[in-house]
Parts: structure tokens; C-alpha cells; sequence
């Protein structure tokens, strides 16, 4: 090997073992990738694609290796997703991030009535952080989704309109329903259409197929669903597998390699999704008050806890231990993917995780 590929191969040996620390004590599986100036400079597959029976934490006796193609419940992550979208639909003349979302909804809105898309993408709009529309409507039928679907978008705000940030996965679930209106189309075929088919992200998908299943990660025990075992195949957010799977704030499965062609496409600029005034639009802090981090659209700006020393970083974390980061200043793509939540949630370590593999980009970066 060159001297060039030796160095790759350490790179990506370090962070393997960065990997392996964690695995199996923080999750089963785990997918990162490192990208200096859109270049893997580093990437590591380690641990299972699904590792224990139940909450019992019984060994599976068939435990299949995650690969670097594993693909991975991607939860929140998705948001980003879904104000791409929108940002589409705004160049196109669809939508205004301005206009009050009640014209839209027209009386189904119980959110304030000047509510706009971008309160709802800077989680300004009072709204709170979920709604359970699938224990307040129980059961089956064919028109339960939409009855979900409308609880949900009925919900009133706990704060006033403004600057004062409250995460809401109720104000992107409908952010995702006017997307819906405005492109005439179901969010999933939005998202197919405007992203992963120019993109080329054969991986990224809602709603898996049983093609899929064979590399899909495993999840947390199933608890309130049908079935045994853990999550697998299907979104793990309650509140999306009770919309049926696809939904704003979560639903969306995917792969490092098409995490990182997506975050690649945004960090150079947005081409072919979004012109790069609209990418400057969705990456500028908008001075939401009360939050961690510096809140962008969707993006969020030196989120602590998945940034690490990477300051000058913007991306987005999701509840299942995925993260996108990136950092334009140093030209740094960082995909990290787990299961945290395998087999159930509240595994201590992904912030350490998530820091140690930021730490190891800072220094690939030079």
C-alpha cells in the first residue's frame, strides 16, 4: 500500500476501536464515516445487526454482522429531510416560510393562527414536544391514520409564539403535512422525488421492504406493539408508526454512505436539491431563545451534544443514536449510526461516543 492508503487504513482502524469500546455496553451495532472535503478519510463497521432477543437482553443465537451498507432507523435525522423539502417546494413558489401554516390547514390547525413554517422548523411555534394520537385513537381501520394525523395537528401551544424554543416533533409533523398540501403529493414520495432519487440514495427510504430486512439494525423491545422480540423492518417513534410510518419529525431508514451523500450534496452548496442561498437560509442561527445550541431550520448549530470540539459544526442527532455533522469551516462530514435503544432506550454512553468520533475527525481534518 501507498503511504497515503496506509494512513486511510490506520484512520480507519482507530476509529473501529473507537467503535468496539462502545460495542456492545452502548449499542449492537455501529456504522461511521469521515469525510475530509468529500473524501472517506475514515470508516468502521462494527457489532450486530440485531444482538438480543428482548428487554431480557437474552443472546440471539444467529447474530449477523453490521456491515458498512447496515442500515439504520434514522429518527429524528429525518427532520432534515423534511425542511429539505420544503426548502425545495420554496424555490419552486409552493410554499413561504412566512405565511401563516392556518392557510394551509385551513380549520384543522390548533396551533397559534400566525403560526408560520418557519416557527414550526425553528420549534418556536409553543408547540409541545409530541402528542400520542395513537393512545388517544386505539385500534385499526382504514382511515385511522388520518384520524391520528388530525389529533395530532389539532394539538394547542403551552407557550407563546415566538422566540422561545421548545423541540416540538408535533410542529414537524406538521411542517410535513404542509408539505404534503403544497407538493400534492405524500411526504414519502416528496422526499423520493426531490432527494433520494436525484441523490442516488437507493438505501434511504420510510417504510422498509422485506428485501431490506436482511441488513435492517434491530430496535428497542417491542412494547405497545403487536408481535415479540424487538423492532426491526419498522419505524421505532411511537408517534410515527402510529401515523404509519411516515411522518416530518421521524420515520426515515438509511445507510452512512447515503447519510453522508446527502450531508455532502448541503455542505457544497446544496446542488441538485437547493440553491445555495436556500442552504445558507437553513443553516443561519434564527436566535431562538432558551436552547442548548443555536437553533437553524431543522439544523441545529454546535448542538453539544453530538459536535464535540467541532464548534463550528451543524447537523442533527435522532433518538435511536444516529447523528449527522458537519463542519463547513473544516470541510468535515461526520455520520455516526447506532442502535442506543437496543433493546431498550436510556443506554448511558453515546454522548462520550459521539464526542470520541468528532475528536477523531478533528484530527483527520488537520
Amino acid at each position: 500500500m501507498t503511504d497515503k492508503s496506509t494512513t486511510a487504513h490506520q484512520d480507519s482502524a482507530a476509529l473501529a476501536a473507537l467503535l468496539a469500546n462502545a460495542v456492545p455496553k452502548v449499542c449492537s451495532a455501529a456504522v461511521a464515516l469521515i469525510a475530509v472535503d468529500g473524501k472517506v478519510a475514515a470508516s468502521a463497521a462494527v457489532g450486530e445487526i440485531v444482538r438480543f432477543a428482548g428487554a431480557s437482553e437474552e443472546l440471539l443465537p444467529i447474530r449477523p454482522p453490521a456491515g458498512r451498507d447496515a442500515i439504520f432507523d434514522l429518527a429524528s435525522i429525518t427532520k432534515l429531510f423534511t425542511t429539505t423539502v420544503i426548502m425545495s417546494l420554496v424555490e419552486d413558489g409552493g410554499l413561504d416560510l412566512d405565511t401563516p401554516v392556518s392557510t394551509w390547514l385551513l380549520n384543522g390547525y390548533g396551533g397559534h393562527p400566525q403560526t408560520t413554517l418557519r416557527h414550526l422548523l425553528t420549534h418556536t411555534a409553543g408547540l409541545p414536544p409530541s402528542r400520542r394520537a395513537d393512545k388517544e385513537i386505539p385500534g385499526g381501520g382504514p382511515d385511522i391514520h388520518a384520524k391520528r394525523l388530525e389529533r395530532v395537528l389539532s394539538t394547542e401551544p403551552v407557550n407563546p409564539l415566538g422566540h422561545t424554543h421548545l423541540y416540538s416533533d408535533v410542529g414537524m409533523v406538521t411542517a410535513g403535512r404542509v408539505a404534503e398540501l403544497a407538493g400534492k403529493a405524500p411526504l414519502d414520495d416528496l422526499v423520493h422525488k426531490r432527494i433520494t432519487r436525484p441523490l442516488g440514495l437507493n438505501d434511504t427510504f420510510y417504510r422498509p421492504s422485506a428485501f431490506s430486512l436482511s441488513r435492517i439494525v434491530a430496535t428497542e423491545h417491542r412494547i405497545e406493539r403487536p408481535g415479540t422480540g424487538c423492532v426491526r423492518g419498522e419505524v421505532h417513534d411511537e408517534t410515527a408508526y402510529g401515523l404509519g410510518g411516515v411522518a416530518g419529525h421521524a420515520g426515515l431508514f438509511s445507510t452512512a454512505d447515503d447519510l453522508l451523500t446527502f450531508a455532502e450534496a448541503l455542505r457544497t452548496g446544496g446542488a441538485p436539491l437547493l440553491t445555495p442561498d436556500s442552504v445558507a437560509e437553513m443553516t443561519r442561527d434564527h436566535g431562538a431563545e432558551g436552547a442548548p445550541y443555536r437553533q437553524a431550520l431543522g439544523f441545529r448549530l454546535g448542538d453539544p451534544a453530538i459536535v464535540g470540539p467541532l464548534t463550528t459544526a451543524y447537523g442533527h442527532s435522532g433518538f435511536t443514536g444516529t447523528s449527522l455533522v458537519i463542519d463547513p469551516v473544516r470541510a468535515l462530514t461526520v455520520i455516526l449510526l447506532t442502535n442506543n435503544v437496543h433493546p431498550l432506550r436510556d443506554r448511558p454512553g453515546i454522548r462520550s461516543l459521539r464526542h470520541a468520533v468528532a475528536t477523531h475527525a478533528l484530527r483527520l481534518a488537520g
